[in-house]
């Protein structure tokens, strides 16, 4: 709350918010996962979204003019989970129910709620998989990995329309990362 006070009284208003949370548990099975480490991550990767764009929905809705964008990361795991991703998946699978109704109940107010599925792009975050990781049929692979600058030209495309269009749903990812016909 602070965070977008400061943002109301230098700026005047806010135009933009880019959820992009993502925080992952150790690889292990559900019975093994700790509450602790569960709540870590849906306290990092939903919660977190839900108390930002808590602040910014009110922030664009009482500004004026009204509106404003707000951009979700949902992840490729918002589709199709990894193994042993419980905790991620669930929490990137309930971003986009997050971002369904912000963008219905935003209507109203020129608030405009999109959501980017980002896969293997070159971060910190993915650079285990350029080492290979386990797949759904059990191996482990090597997968591609894409420039995180055509994701940042992405998030910007989205950024720059006009609040009478959206992109509701948006997936780039690596061309030959297996996520399609995953699983």
């Amino acid at each position: 709350e602070a965070l977008f006070d400061t943002v109301r009284q230098r700026y005047g208003r806010l135009d933009l918010l880019f959820n992009n949370a993502g925080r992952n548990a150790k690889a292990v099975d559900i019975d093994e996962l700790s509450v602790e480490d569960w709540r870590a991550v849906v306290d990092t990767n939903l919660t977190g979204v839900f108390l930002c764009t808590r602040a910014a929905f009110g922030l664009m809705k009482r500004q004026s003019p009204q509106g404003g964008r707000i951009i979700n990361n949902g992840s490729i795991s918002a589709h199709a989970p990894r193994p042993f991703s419980i905790a991620y998946t669930a929490t990137k699978h309930a971003i986009t129910g997050l971002t369904k109704s912000v963008s219905l109940d935003g209507r109203r107010y020129d608030i405009a709620c999109g959501q980017i599925d980002i896969g293997n792009a070159g971060t910190d975050m993915a650079e285990r998989m350029a080492r290979g990781v386990p797949q759904a049929n059990g191996e482990i692979a090597v997968e591609p990995l894409m420039d995180v600058e055509l994701v940042a030209d992405a998030v910007l495309h989205m950024a720059q329309l006009p609040l009478a269009a959206n992109v509701q749903f948006m997936t780039i990812m690596a061309t030959k990362m297996p996520f399609v016909g995953r699983g």
